[in-house]
């Protein structure tokens, strides 16, 4: 499965995403070399990410950003095999996280456990809910604004368990292709099948639209369920900060 095309589009729906949720405050910027996204008041996007393989003076330019931005991460994909992270330690930026870019070829239906309720946030009162209990399952803040400013943009979904809500999704369609984002549950209600269950409402929500492919970027804790699921891994990302942050 990994080949160059799915790689680019596993990209393209993810700073897709960035952007489209930055237009509407006016927060997307871009050079020749490099762009970001941020937002005030808010957790996420706040990525600032490079076009291609970078030189030290790309390295300098995203600090000097950085450092007059303050929250923003810098994702980095080391697709080329030059190891550039090392230009961006040496230049004092820290790894804070990695993720495993991921893709699963679309075929047939998954069976649901239907034991959540689930609906699309399209109104202030749920994004409120959203949003509330987001830092729960993430720790960090999408304030509910953003919701509210991309309601035609992108699928953001509520789940509950007997009228609780517990868990978010985030879907974004890119051509045949769609990003699974966001898929949190609140600590107290993990362990339970739940994440699980929301991943096959997001990708037989993705059949249903006659979709290729699904993407998304795991986190070690999600990693073994999408796996299970199907996912193959496609590259790896190394998330940098500010070793001052």
């Amino acid at each position: 499965m990994k080949n160059a095309n799915l790689i680019e589009d596993n990209i393209n729906n993810l700073t897709g995403l960035w952007k489209t949720v930055g237009i509407p405050f006016k927060s997307c910027y871009k050079n020749d070399t490099l762009e970001y996204c941020k937002i005030e008041n808010s957790g996420w996007p706040n990525k600032l990410w490079f076009h291609e393989d970078i030189s030290e003076n790309d390295a300098e330019k995203a600090i000097e950003i950085m450092q007059s931005n303050s929250g923003l991460v810098l994702p980095y994909w080391d697709l080329y095999g030059s190891n550039s992270f090392e230009i961006l330690e040496a230049k004092g930026l820290t790894k804070k996280t990695e993720q495993v870019a991921m893709a699963l070829k679309l075929d047939q239906k998954f069976i649901p456990q239907n034991n959540l309720t689930f609906k699309r946030v399209l109104n202030e009162e749920d994004a409120k809910t959203w949003a509330a209990i987001y830092p729960d399952a993430f720790g960090y803040v999408i304030s509910k604004e953003i919701l509210i400013q991309n309601y035609d943009h992108v699928y953001f979904y509520l789940f509950s368990f007997k009228d609780q809500p517990i868990g978010t999704c985030t879907l974004f369609q890119t051509g045949n292709n769609i990003g699974i984002h966001s898929v949190g549950v609140i600590p107290e209600m993990r362990r339970k099948g739940f994440a699980e269950e929301i991943m096959k409402f997001a990708l037989n929500f993705a059949i249903d639209r006659n979709i290729k492919y699904a993407f998304l970027q795991a986190s070690a804790m999600g990693k073994d369920i999408y796996t299970r699921l199907g996912f193959e891994d496609l590259f790896l990302i190394k998330n940098y900060i500010l070793k001052t942050e």
